[in-house]
Order: structure tokens, then sequence, then C-alpha cells
């Protein structure tokens, strides 16, 4: 692919200092661009390089309900709001469509080229309509009259007649024909609904032994075309797809009930405004302007792409059982001082202890929970739930705990984007259970991951905590990479209960956050200062460096202290997995910041912050971005690691990803996304490093002896 950049000024912004500053769109698809290079990569096994298509279909799905819809209303504001833009909006819109359009001939030649020749390879065959043997029509002609008609829902396209509701991002066939007892008259148009929605996608044929003929819903709806409109004769067909702008649009403002402002809008997404409108590229100028005036569309919603879409589908793409094509298992490690211990509460006093999933199992944060619930000394928990899984063994071991006489207290954010329903859903739930249910704060977002325990003990009441990068979500925790701290450390306990009372009670703390850095309060100021600290040493002529994990760096003020530390001769690395709007690499601004992206079989979700400070190394993990949104308008927790243990975990795992010479990407202001190819004779792929690196550290702690070690060391 071409560089995505055609000219500097539609990529770059330039802050009211005249500093570079990548805009975060352009950036966005320049990381799901990392996502397709992965289906790319012949080094990938075939069925993940199949599920990276979906990943990379997904994303995109989503980028346009969310991201491109609002660039699309604002192709719609008056003169007066867009002179405040930085860019115009069509410039952006635009260049979206430019990279998304080149991306998507990547993606083409990728299933066509590559991908097909390779299941070929494997005598897995996708067949089209025509390359069927009889035994394989029958089948399919069978299987039509006997699932897909009650779904298919064909109907005529008159224009200015007749103007059909097309579904959010259902699937259709557009259907070109001609009337049999009129051969001269005029062409007539039609669409019919695939209804992949209802069944498969991927429908297996009778094959031969040895061999597996498989042919997508679409081809079957296309074979039996002619028996839906009888008396014409078909002459061609091409399928198109619409995607609807995903914002609830709430008035999110302290009148009236939020969750039922939410309900109520969350009936109205599917039938919000168009944001894309994808369409066969080999489709007629002459029906594309038909469609255009049937559906009123306009030029800046058209999308080309292949002959299939909804390529997320791919996700259940069959395997055939043929686990070779996969990625070799890693299966989680078991954490065993949270697992195996019969004093559960007695090894969290005795240190802090830290998971890394999917690296280690989840169990340990199931069991904190069973254990407060069944503990007969636990009178309290408390969580704060994001993102909650469908079936959450979680939630229902707080609905266990209420049963068993605790209290039981659950913030759940219900403006969590696409899991409003689900969250909402166990809100009710719990509420029926009698837990005390405590719901989003109007014009703001509560995107921390902490958890709190209170237990009475002989020296009193006491709290255990745990506090984690991501969600607590059993399914997740499968496939992204985060940390998870627990702790008794009074000195965090004391604050995480602050900051419940605060979001139980909307009432401000009476004392300052002294060793979190919470958003909405300290969050943003404590990092300036941490960055200012090290511009100070350097300034002195003292070792300074930063280095910054996260999954997005957008927010302005932050890129322009980074720019500043770079300039006082701080070194900035940079791990970031998405948008990255900072320009590295510049002579005199942004020379000594390095930045890199990393994408494998796991999604890299953690968030660490890592400043030298005059050597006492300052680690925290937290649950935000550096994002405008994050860093202004949410409820976040930045949490500082004490243990020097586990310190010392956290900044060996830092450094293999600096050292990854396998998956990890440069980031730079021409997004060309190079692999970043290290001199080093040995191949480092961090994410399976990382894995054996804890796995060794195991098998290290089990060969020793089984004698208690003392407490290990909290910095004070």
């Amino acid at each position: 692919m071409t560089t995505p950049i055609g000219s500097i000024h539609p990529a770059l912004l330039f802050t009211e200092d005249d500093l570079p500053f990548v805009h975060r769109d352009i950036s966005w698809l320049s990381f799901n661009y990392r996502v397709l290079q992965e289906a790319m990569d012949p080094a990938v096994p075939l069925f993940e390089r199949i599920k990276f298509l979906a990943i990379y279909s997904s994303n995109l799905d989503e980028f346009f309900r969310v991201r491109m819809a609002n660039h699309r209303n604002l192709l719609r504001v008056g003169k007066k709001t867009k002179r405040k833009l930085d860019i115009p909006p069509k410039i952006v819109v635009r260049e979206i469509q430019r990279i998304v359009n080149e991306q998507q001939e990547v993606f083409n030649q990728i299933f066509e080229e590559d991908i097909i020749p390779e299941l070929k390879k494997h005598k897995i065959n996708i067949l089209r309509r025509l390359d069927l043997n009889e035994e394989q029509k029958e089948f399919v002609e069978r299987y039509f009259q006997d699932h897909l008609l009650p779904f298919v829902q064909p109907v005529l396209l008159v224009n200015g007649k007749i103007r059909p509701f097309l579904n959010n991002a259902a699937l259709y066939l557009t259907v070109l024909m001609r009337d049999k007892e009129n051969p001269s008259g005029p062409d007539q148009y039609a669409i019919v609904k695939i209804p992949s929605d209802h069944l498969s996608r991927f429908i297996k044929l009778p094959s031969p032994q040895h061999r597996h003929d498989l042919i997508i819903l679409d081809d079957i709806v296309r074979h039996s075309i002619s028996w839906m409109f009888p008396g014409y004769e078909i002459l061609d067909t091409h399928s198109i797809k619409l995607t609807r702008d995903a914002e609830l649009y709430i008035d999110d403002e302290f009148s009236g009930d939020l969750v039922q402002k939410i309900r109520d809008s969350l009936a109205k997404r599917h039938v919000g405004p168009a944001s894309r409108f994808v369409f066969d590229r080999d489709i007629p100028a002459s029906l594309l302007h038909l469609l255009m005036d049937v559906f009123e569309l306009d030029k800046y919603d058209l999308l080309r792409e292949g002959r299939y879409h909804n390529n997320f589908d791919f996700f259940r793409f069959p395997d055939f059982g043929m686990t070779h094509l996969k990625y070799p298992p890693l299966p989680p490690l078991p954490y065993r001082p949270l697992e195996d211990t019969r004093e559960f509460y007695q090894e969290l006093r005795r240190s802090d202890h830290l998971v890394h999933v999917p690296y280690h199992s989840y169990y340990s944060v199931l069991r904190f929970f069973e254990e407060a619930a069944r503990d007969p000394a636990v009178t309290h928990i408390k969580i704060i739930q994001y993102r909650v899984a469908r079936n959450s063994r979680i939630m229902q071991t707080l609905i266990d705990a209420v049963k068993a006489g605790k209290q039981v207290s659950v913030f759940i954010e219900v403006k969590a984007r696409f899991d409003e329903e689900a969250n909402l859903e166990w809100g009710e739930k719990l509420e029926q259970a009698g837990v005390r249910v405590h719901y989003s704060f109007p014009g703001v977002k509560v995107h921390s991951k902490l958890s709190l325990v209170r237990r009475l003990e002989k020296q009193g009441p006491r709290l255990y905590a745990y506090l984690a990068t991501g969600n607590f979500h059993e399914d997740t925790a499968k496939i992204y990479s985060d940390f998870g701290l627990f702790t008794a450390d009074e000195r965090i306990t004391n604050e995480v209960a602050r900051i419940f009372s605060f979001l139980e009670t909307v009432k401000l703390p009476q004392q300052e956050f002294e060793h979190l850095l919470v958003g909405k309060f300290n969050l943003r100021s404590g990092l300036e200062q941490l960055i200012d600290f090290e511009i100070m040493q350097a300034q002195a002529g003292l070792p300074a460096s930063i280095i910054l994990k996260m999954n997005s760096l957008q927010d302005v003020p932050m890129v322009k202290k980074l720019y500043e530390a770079s300039q006082a001769g701080v070194r900035v690395q940079l791990i970031i997995r998405g948008i990255c709007c900072v320009v590295p690499g510049v002579k005199g601004l942004s020379e000594n910041i390095e930045a890199v992206s990393i994408v494998d079989r796991f999604l890299e979700h953690a968030r660490v912050f890592v400043f030298h400070h005059s050597g006492e190394d300052r680690i925290y993990l937290s649950s935000a971005d550096w994002m405008e949104r994050n860093l202004t308008y949410r409820v976040e927790t930045a949490f500082p690691i004490y243990d020097v243990e586990i310190k010392r975990q956290i900044q060996d795992i830092i450094d293999i990803q600096l050292k990854d010479n396998v998956k990890a990407r440069l980031l730079d202001k021409d997004m060309s996304n190079i692999y970043h190819r290290s001199d080093a004779a040995i191949a480092t792929r961090s994410q399976i490093e990382t894995y054996y690196y804890i796995k060794r550290k195991i098998e290290s702690v089990e060969n020793q002896s089984s004698t208690p070690k003392p407490a290990r060391s909290r910095i004070k």
C-alpha cells in the first residue's frame, strides 16, 4: 500500500504554537492498517490471518458508526462553527475515504490472492455458484427453500415511489433485471436482504472425501434470485450495505433520568442517519446513482468494497478441526500465591500481588470476589463495572454475596458505547437481588477499574483492593493484555475507598489524593508534575527518561509537554497500540522521542507510566489513556507500584516490549508502519517472550524451598 498520507496538510494539525500534531482519526486508520498487516503476514497461521481480516473489518465498522458519523455531522454545521475547526471537515472526510479505499484494495488483494489460494492448499474451497457441481446445486437449492425463504425480503426499487428502509449493517443484493414479456422495455431494479443475522455466513457443501467445500450465504441468494422474480431475466447482482450513526445523542445533563434517556436512545440507534454506504466496486454507475437517489445518499457516504461486506463474519469461519493452522496454544499460567493458598487474606497482607492476563489465569481475580462472598468476616464489597461480560461469574458472585448478608455496592457505567444494553440488564438483575447499584454521572464517564473489600479482623476493619488496567470481564481477560494489582497497603486502599465514597454520594472528597492519580481531581496535574520533574533533571544535566505504554495518546497539552521534555533532553519512549498524535524524531522538537506500536495475537491494553525520577523509577499502572476525554471528562485512576519486586517485573516486561523486533512497528509522521528491526541476532517477539518470562518465574519459585518468605519490601 502506498503511504497513507497524500500531503501533510490533511494529516497533521498545527496547534496554536505551530507544533505538529497527527490527526487522531488518520492515526487510528494507520493503527487499523497494522491489523491488516497481520492478515497479510505469511508467518501468521492461516486461520489467524482470517481472524485479523475480521478484526480489521469490525474495527472499521465501529469507526464509521462513531468517528465518521461525527465528521459527517460536522459537514452539516454552519460556516461559523466550521471556522473554529482545525481542519475543514471536507478535507478530513476526503482523507479518510482515500485511506480507507486504499486499505480496502489491500484487503481484497489479501483475501483473493493470499487467503483463498492458501485455503485451497489445505483442501478448503470457497466456491461461487458457477463452481458448483450438480449435487452441490441441489443442496444449495434445497438449503434456500428450507432455510432462507422465510427471511429473504425482495423489494422492487421505483425511484420516487418505493423507498425501502435499509437496516444497519444488514447485507443486501441489488438486482438488475429485465421483463421477459417486454425485453425492449427499461431495466428494472430490486433489492433482496441476505439473512446473515439469522444464518451462518459460511455454509458447508457436500464435498469429496478429504476436501471441504464452502459457499458464502450471499452466493446462495445469488443462485436463487430468479425464483424470487418470476417473469424477469436476471442480468446482474451486486452487494450493498449501509452503516448508521451509532451515537445516542442523549441530553447528558443534570435533568431527567439519565438511565431512561439511554434506554430510549438505544431503541433509536439502529435507525440513525447514514454514515457509510458500501458497495461492490463493480457496480454500474447508473445503478449507483439510482441507489443514491432512492436512499438519499451523497458522495461522502460512498465507499467501494469488494464482492462481500460484513467481513467481521470471518470471526466464525469454520476451522474443520485444523488446529495446526492456528497459533499454538498459550494456556494461562496459574498465579499460585493466590490460587493455591488457604490463607487468601493473609497472603494479601504479606505483600502486594500482580497478575498479568492473559498470560496469568484470571482465577485470582475471580477468587478475590468468591472469597469475599463466602468469608463471614467480610462486610462490604464494592466494584466499578465499565463493560460487563454477558455471562459474568463476578456479577453472579456479587449476587451470592448479597444472599450471604454482605453489603454489596456496584457502580455501573451505562455510557460504555455498545455495552449500554448489557450493562443495564446486569444493573436490573443486581438491583432485584438486593445489590446497591449506582449509575453514570451526567456529563462524566467512570472508567476506573477498581474493587474494594472490607473485612473485620482482630486489629479492626481492614480494606483489600484490586486495581486494574482492564475491565472486570472474564472474556476479554483471555485476549486483552492487562495488569491487575492486589493490595492491602493502606496508602492505596484508603484512597480507593475515597473514590467509591465520591461515586456513591457525588460529594467531593475532603482530603486530597496523595498516592492515586484520579481523573477529575489530580490525574492531569500529577502527570504534568512527573514530566516537569524529568525536565528539570535533564536541564540540570542529570539522567531523565520517561516510558509510556498505552492504547492512545491524543491529548494536545500532554503532547506539548512531551515535546517540551524532548527539547530539554529527556528520553521519551512510547509504546502506543492505537492513536498516536505525537510526531517523533523532528529535529529540535521531538528528536528524543521514539514511538512503536505492537500488534500481535493479544490486544495490548495495559497502561504503564514509568518515570526515572532520580533513579527511583516511579511506576504507575492506569485505566487512562492520554486522550482529552480520559484526562478531562472521565473518572480514571493511575495507581503507583510500591512493591520492589513487582516494580522489577513491570520493568522487565516493558524492556521486553521495547526490544520487540518482530511485531513492533515504528510510528512516524508518514504512518508507514515499517516494522522495527534491530541489529540483535535474536528475534524478540514480546508477547511470546513475556509468556515464557512469566513461566520461568513460576518455575523458579516452584523449584525454590517451600520455606515461608518474609514480606516483600514496599517503598515508603
